[in-house]
């Protein structure tokens, strides 16, 4: 037998214990100036003082230093397009415009399989350069989208969720599957991949505007067949979007109803954008376990409108920090946190330091039911984390060195921080992104 490999990482480490709130409750986050973290077979082992820990441990064990440095859990992006890599940044349009004239002819391009792998290696390894580990994650109708994804994010053993795209009407000829085609793909992807390593699948209804009453009812029989896969689509971004939805179902309350008539509404689901919900409609979602991406940049990139975080943790909803990308403007969950924070600005509340952290990590690893495995440095989660330099420009390093608490120098961290600041990213307790010096 192997024999069992130690690693261990030294400096200011920082995770989530459980929400902040809004109250920044003060044992939520576990903080150690001069921290160490012990990894094991790429799980945690344990977090705590230096002096302490080195007691302890071996005389000659091998300690990387980064010290200066954050070391923090690994962000977790809960919603994402990867075949729209090649539009983001696009001018000029609103959501419905937007998919007409910028997604859906790239999209049309993913049942090549050569250019789908191409995309997949390019997409990770942004997402590692950005320091985000685990993501939930949007193909093309193609299948062989998803199988290209599943086979990138294996090699690079990060912990993925994906799945192929779901669309039967109100898209070009060539987007389109039929509900029994999609259904078989689907089920076929799920029986290929779901489970294997640190992959799940993830049953991909686009939006209810693009899938008969046929295919939804198809994505729910999915859903009852494999009830611990996931559930991922759209709900109420835009005000045109949640106009076509009335008049395509006319027999819905709303727009999240037509979703719960399928089945399609559970722990496991997560629901893009939640932006025009009502309050029985968070109450439902809150109920039902289902979980909101809040997707800061592309909802002001698309002039869709502000996500009410105060709101939907009120009632208690899951809410997970998503960029959203291609919609999105960024793959920086330090960048998109910024937003997150203009966001609830300008929706007449807060989002503090402590909470941000929260939200790009343990709370979106609690959006994805995964917070046992992934989200914080709690003993035998998964050694996935970043190390952050705090000062990459000078800009950062002067407004770092006047910072007089951890919590201001988180948030200026995440109001300043972008790709630049990432040092270090791991995977399982091995270093799979390093920046250069």
């Amino acid at each position: 037998m192997a024999a069992k490999q130690l690693t261990a990482i030294r400096g200011t480490i920082v995770h989530c214990l459980r929400d902040p709130g809004e109250s920044n409750d003060p044992d939520a986050l576990q903080s150690f100036e001069d921290g160490l973290l012990l990894v094991e077979d790429g799980r945690v082992v344990e977090v705590g003082p230096t002096e302490e820990l080195l007691r302890r441990l071996p005389s000659d064990l091998s300690v990387e230093d980064a010290r200066g440095r954050l070391i923090i859990p690994g962000f977790i992006d809960v919603h994402m397009h990867y075949v729209q890599t090649d539009v983001i940044a696009s001018y000029g349009e609103q959501l419905l415009s937007w998919l007409n004239r910028y997604t859906f002819p790239t999209e049309g391009r993913f049942g090549d399989a050569e250019l789908a792998a191409g995309t997949a290696d390019f997409f990770l390894e942004e997402l590692l350069r950005n320091g985000t580990t685990s993501a939930l994650v949007f193909g093309s109708v193609h299948p062989e989208s998803a199988d290209a994804f599943f086979a990138a994010a294996q090699r690079r053993r990060m912990r993925m969720i994906a799945g192929k795209v779901l669309m039967d009407r109100n898209a070009p000829d060539f987007l389109l599957d039929t509900p029994e085609r999609g259904y078989q793909e689907s089920r076929e992807l799920i029986e290929r991949w779901h489970g294997v390593d640190r992959l799940s699948y993830a049953i991909t209804p686009r939006f209810a505007p693009t899938s008969t009453e046929a295919q939804l009812e198809l994505s729910g029989k999915l859903a009852a067949e494999f009830p611990d896969v996931y559930i991922q689509t759209h709900v109420a971004e835009n005000r045109d979007e949640v106009a076509w939805v009335a008049e395509l179902f006319p027999w819905s309350r709303s727009y999240l109803d037509v979703y719960d008539r399928y089945g399609l509404l559970r722990e496991r689901a997560v629901y893009a954008h939640c932006i025009y919900l009502d309050e029985q409609d968070r109450e439902r979602m809150a109920e039902s376990g289902a979980a909101a991406a809040f997707c800061p940049t592309s909802n002001t990139f698309l002039g869709s409108g502000l996500f009410d975080y105060r709101a939907a943790r009120g009632v208690g909803m899951r809410v997970g920090l998503a960029t959203d990308v291609g919609g999105g403007t960024s793959f920086s969950m330090l960048k998109t946190a910024a937003e997150a924070y203009k966001v609830a600005q300008l929706s007449g509340s807060t989002l503090s330091a402590e909470r941000l952290l929260y939200l790009a990590t343990l709370g979106s690893a609690e959006a994805l039911y995964m917070e046992d495995r992934i989200g914080s440095f709690q003993p035998g989660r998964e050694a996935d984390f970043v190390v952050v330099n705090p000062g990459p420009t000078p800009l950062m390093e002067r407004r770092h060195g006047v910072c007089d608490s951890l919590s201001e120098r988180l948030f200026s961290l995440f109001i300043l921080g972008d790709d630049r600041n990432i040092e270090s990213t791991w995977i399982q307790g091995e270093k799979a992104y390093q920046a250069l010096s």
